[in-house]
Protein backbone atom coordinates (compact mmCIF):
# COMPACT_ATOMS: atom_id res chain seq x y z
CA UNK A 1 0.00 0.00 0.00
CA UNK A 2 1.54 3.51 -0.92
CA UNK A 3 2.35 5.63 1.75
CA UNK A 4 0.28 8.77 2.55
CA UNK A 5 2.11 11.93 1.65
CA UNK A 6 2.41 13.87 4.73
CA UNK A 7 1.26 17.18 5.00
CA UNK A 8 3.42 19.95 6.54
CA UNK A 9 6.32 19.51 8.64
CA UNK A 10 6.82 15.75 10.54
CA UNK A 11 8.02 16.34 14.49
CA UNK A 12 11.99 16.11 13.25
CA UNK A 13 11.77 19.19 10.82
CA UNK A 14 9.30 20.82 13.11
CA UNK A 15 12.50 20.41 15.87
CA UNK A 16 14.53 22.17 12.72
CA UNK A 17 12.29 24.84 11.90
CA UNK A 18 12.08 26.02 15.93
CA UNK A 19 16.22 26.26 16.18
CA UNK A 20 16.01 27.89 13.11
CA UNK A 21 13.15 30.55 13.93
CA UNK A 22 15.22 31.31 17.51
CA UNK A 23 18.66 31.00 16.18
CA UNK A 24 18.21 32.68 12.59
CA UNK A 25 20.22 31.74 9.71
CA UNK A 26 22.54 28.56 10.33
CA UNK A 27 24.56 25.63 9.04
CA UNK A 28 23.93 22.18 9.42
CA UNK A 29 27.03 21.46 11.47
CA UNK A 30 24.96 23.98 14.04
CA UNK A 31 21.37 22.63 14.15
CA UNK A 32 23.03 19.37 14.76
CA UNK A 33 25.17 20.33 17.75
CA UNK A 34 21.71 21.76 18.65
CA UNK A 35 19.97 19.11 17.92
CA UNK A 36 22.06 16.63 20.12
CA UNK A 37 21.69 18.61 22.95
CA UNK A 38 18.46 16.26 23.64
CA UNK A 39 18.78 13.41 21.34
CA UNK A 40 22.00 11.76 19.43
CA UNK A 41 21.25 12.66 16.21
CA UNK A 42 24.19 11.75 13.13
CA UNK A 43 25.04 14.67 11.09
CA UNK A 44 24.07 12.92 8.19
CA UNK A 45 20.81 12.36 9.45
CA UNK A 46 20.33 16.09 10.34
CA UNK A 47 21.79 16.63 6.72
CA UNK A 48 19.73 14.57 5.17
CA UNK A 49 16.33 16.14 6.91
CA UNK A 50 17.88 19.52 5.92
CA UNK A 51 18.26 18.41 2.39
CA UNK A 52 14.45 17.23 2.33
CA UNK A 53 12.97 20.39 3.84
CA UNK A 54 14.77 22.20 1.24
CA UNK A 55 12.95 20.21 -1.34
CA UNK A 56 9.27 20.75 0.28
CA UNK A 57 10.31 24.40 0.46
CA UNK A 58 10.49 24.29 4.10
CA UNK A 59 13.40 25.63 4.29
CA UNK A 60 16.25 28.11 1.77
CA UNK A 61 19.44 27.96 1.69
CA UNK A 62 22.43 30.05 0.92
CA UNK A 63 24.93 28.75 -1.39
CA UNK A 64 27.87 31.37 -2.15
CA UNK A 65 30.21 29.59 0.46
CA UNK A 66 31.03 26.02 0.86
CA UNK A 67 29.45 25.78 4.05
CA UNK A 68 25.39 26.32 2.83
CA UNK A 69 23.73 28.38 5.56
CA UNK A 70 19.95 27.44 5.95
CA UNK A 71 16.38 29.49 7.46
CA UNK A 72 12.97 28.92 6.85
CA UNK A 73 11.43 29.16 4.35
CA UNK A 74 8.57 30.81 6.25
CA UNK A 75 7.60 32.65 9.60
CA UNK A 76 6.78 30.53 12.57
CA UNK A 77 2.96 31.97 12.10
CA UNK A 78 2.48 30.84 8.90
CA UNK A 79 3.61 27.57 9.36
CA UNK A 80 1.44 26.90 12.34
CA UNK A 81 -1.07 28.58 10.75
CA UNK A 82 -1.03 25.59 7.66
CA UNK A 83 -0.62 23.23 10.26
CA UNK A 84 -3.83 24.40 12.28
CA UNK A 85 -5.30 24.23 9.26
CA UNK A 86 -4.77 20.80 7.67
CA UNK A 87 -5.73 19.79 11.93
CA UNK A 88 -9.15 21.41 11.68
CA UNK A 89 -9.79 19.67 8.32
CA UNK A 90 -8.68 16.30 8.60
CA UNK A 91 -9.31 15.92 12.32
CA UNK A 92 -12.48 18.18 12.90
CA UNK A 93 -13.86 17.92 9.72
CA UNK A 94 -13.25 21.71 9.44
CA UNK A 95 -15.33 22.85 12.51
CA UNK A 96 -12.65 25.41 14.20
CA UNK A 97 -15.49 25.27 17.16
CA UNK A 98 -14.71 21.42 17.56
CA UNK A 99 -11.17 21.95 17.70
CA UNK A 100 -11.53 24.80 20.09
CA UNK A 101 -14.01 22.81 22.31
CA UNK A 102 -11.18 20.09 22.15
CA UNK A 103 -8.30 22.05 23.45
CA UNK A 104 -10.25 23.81 25.82
CA UNK A 105 -11.47 20.98 27.76
CA UNK A 106 -8.47 18.59 27.50
CA UNK A 107 -5.66 21.11 28.48
CA UNK A 108 -5.20 23.27 31.33
CA UNK A 109 -5.51 27.01 30.41
CA UNK A 110 -4.40 30.11 32.68
CA UNK A 111 -6.28 32.95 33.29
CA UNK A 112 -3.98 34.98 31.38
CA UNK A 113 -4.68 32.64 28.22
CA UNK A 114 -8.44 33.03 29.02
CA UNK A 115 -8.31 36.63 28.94
CA UNK A 116 -6.17 36.10 25.51
CA UNK A 117 -8.39 34.14 23.64
CA UNK A 118 -12.24 36.37 25.19
CA UNK A 119 -9.81 39.39 23.09
CA UNK A 120 -9.45 37.52 20.16
CA UNK A 121 -13.49 36.05 20.25
CA UNK A 122 -14.23 39.71 20.50
CA UNK A 123 -12.18 41.52 17.74
CA UNK A 124 -13.00 38.33 15.44
CA UNK A 125 -16.29 39.44 16.33
CA UNK A 126 -16.04 43.01 15.56
CA UNK A 127 -14.34 41.84 12.53
CA UNK A 128 -17.66 40.26 11.42
CA UNK A 129 -19.55 43.28 12.09
CA UNK A 130 -17.60 45.12 9.84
Amino acid sequence: MARKKQTGPTEKEMTILSILWKRGASTVREINTIMNHDEDTGYTTTLKLMQIMYEKELLKRDTSSKTHVYFPANSEEQIQSQVIGNIVSRVFAGSTEKLMMRVLSSQEVSEDELASLKKLIEAKEQEMKS
